[in-house]
């Protein structure tokens, strides 16, 4: 077999990618996107004609129901979390009699000095060590360039190369990189590295003690599990607004690790989170590791992996790994947390066309006939809320208080509905995680009355910026730095004294 190279790479994402091969939609695909917009522009018609007070705000009443539909769904398949805790792996799996496999953690890094030594300090206490660590250093500008050799004795390689081990911890490698976006970066230490599996990081990820024995435990029992996500809690900086925004994203997260859960259980799972994801490399490779076009490469990438699994019948898995944990970097401020949401709905129309061939397409089982539907349908969820928000607005300010009145109940129908789902979320959400003390029940109630005219509009508006990208053709990812991770743990774990005075000199 030829070495491994970007180049040899390349050639098997252009054979596996609808993106280069071309996908056409089917009927059944079409006639859910003509009905989404038909309904979408019925309803905006009935709140002009005003038959009715009801009728008036059938938009909102769409809205509300399908996001009811799948809060629904979600509870149904999550109630076998009320049982003990245990690991998300396939039910009487047995390790006994297998070989451990080897396991590479890929720090995707760029510019991230102020927190990558909380973060490769976090690999090297894990309870199961890596087996490989590379620092995927992607054309960094800040003081990375002194701070891996002042830590580590790292001696920095030539542009491109990979370095001699670490002086100091054996594992540890850098591959230093001009910069090329984050995709580029993971593939070239794909093509660097040799372990069985693959788990990639952020470098402002950081990992709980025993993620990656929970990680390396899920692949050694389940031969055919292909990718695995993490459960992640985000963090935000200390000031007010940080606050805030944690707040809000704290029990958004929650609520969209359960619903993976819930869509793991169908092996219809799309969505693993980039910032902590694992792989078995070789069917990475074999369908051509990440798409560096691509706004969100790991979320397309699981596309491609089920594609090809289903193409070829293999029973491959994808999963969320409950006992496998970490902490995350997130946005503090208004202007990247539209940022993030911007690109995040950008790339999911990005992937949600690549490949609308499989959308409703029953050779995909589940997948096609169930996941992908509510993808489709997703795409137009932000329309929408949006469009049902500005209309009860437009009722208020012309003075139609009669409209406004039977809305109202509508929407505290719903914010009922929502404090009972929340509820019951953070409970099983503790059970799954085994932390009964993780996350505040009256503070998850609390998020979710104020949340629906405060922070789902806001990430409806960002959803919006997304589909106004795509539209434009304006889909350049632009970084946008955090420092939750950071000030937290500078106040609570100390870096060294040279390490810190960097950090807040950039």
């Amino acid at each position: 077999m030829p070495t491994l190279t970007p180049f040899l790479l390349r050639q098997a994402l252009v054979q596996h990618s609808p993106r280069y091969r071309g996908a056409r939609s089917s009927w059944r695909a079409i006639l859910i996107q003509l009905m989404l917009l038909g309904l979408w522009a019925g309803l905006l018609r009935e709140a002009w004609v005003q038959r009715s007070a009801v009728m008036a705000w059938s938009l909102g009443i769409a809205y509300v129901s399908y996001d009811s539909l799948l809060l629904l769904f979600v509870t149904t398949q999550t109630w076998r979390l009320l049982r003990k805790p245990e690991p998300d792996q396939a039910a009487g799996a047995s390790t006994a009699g297998r070989s451990r496999p080897t396991l590479a953690v890929i720090v995707a890094s760029h510019n991230e000095a102020s927190v990558l030594p909380v973060t490769i300090q976090a690999l090297l206490d894990q309870t199961d060590r890596p087996d490989q660590i590379v620092i995927a250093d992607d054309g960094s500008s800040d003081h990375t360039e002194t701070l891996l050799p002042e830590l580590w004795g790292l001696r920095a390689p030539a542009l491109g190369g990979l370095s001699a081990p670490s002086s100091r911890v054996a594992c540890l490698r850098w591959l230093r990189l001009p910069q090329g976006g984050k995709a580029r970066a993971l593939n070239q230490a794909l093509c660097a590295i040799s372990a069985d599996i693959v788990l990639t990081v952020d470098g402002d990820t950081l990992l709980e003690r025993g993620a990656i024995e929970a990680v390396r435990r899920a692949f050694m029992q389940d031969r055919n599990l292909v990718a695995a996500t993490g459960v992640i809690t985000p963090v935000c900086g200390k000031d007010w607004r940080g606050r805030v925004f944690q707040w809000f994203q704290t029990y958004e997260y929650i609520r969209n690790f359960l619903s993976r859960y819930a869509w793991a259980r169908l092996n219809s799972l799309l969505l693993v989170s980039g910032a902590f994801a694992s792989f078995r490399r070789d069917a990475v490779l074999k369908v051509g590791g990440f798409d560096e076009h691509c706004l969100v490469e790991d979320y397309e990438l699981i596309h491609r992996l089920h594609r090809h699994a289903r193409d070829q019948q293999l029973p491959w898995r994808v999963a969320v790994l409950g006992d496998a944990q970490a902490h995350t970097d997130a946005p503090s401020t208004l202007p990247t947390f539209l940022r993030q949401r911007q690109r995040w709905f950008g790339g999911f129309l990005q992937v949600q066309f690549w490949y609308r061939d499989m959308v409703a397409n029953p050779r995909m089982g589940k997948l096609g006939m169930l996941m992908l539907p509510v993808k489709a349908l997703d795409t137009l969820q932000p329309i929408y809320g949006l469009t049902a928000f500005l209309l009860l607005v437009a009722f208020v300010a012309t003075g139609r208080f009669q409209l406004v009145g039977p809305i109202l109940v509508v929407m505290l129908t719903k914010v009922a509905i929502d404090l009972a789902y929340h509820a019951w979320s953070i409970h099983l959400y503790r059970r799954w995680v085994g932390d009964m003390n993780r996350g505040s029940l009256w503070q998850g109630l609390l998020a979710s009355f104020i949340e629906p005219l405060s922070f789902q509009l806001l990430r409806h508006f960002g959803a919006a910026l997304g589909w106004w990208s795509v539209l434009t053709g304006d889909r350049a990812w632009r970084h946008s730095a955090q420092r939750g991770l950071g000030e937290h743990h500078e106040a609570h774990k100390p870096l060294p004294d040279s390490v810190k005075s960097e950090a807040r000199s950039s």
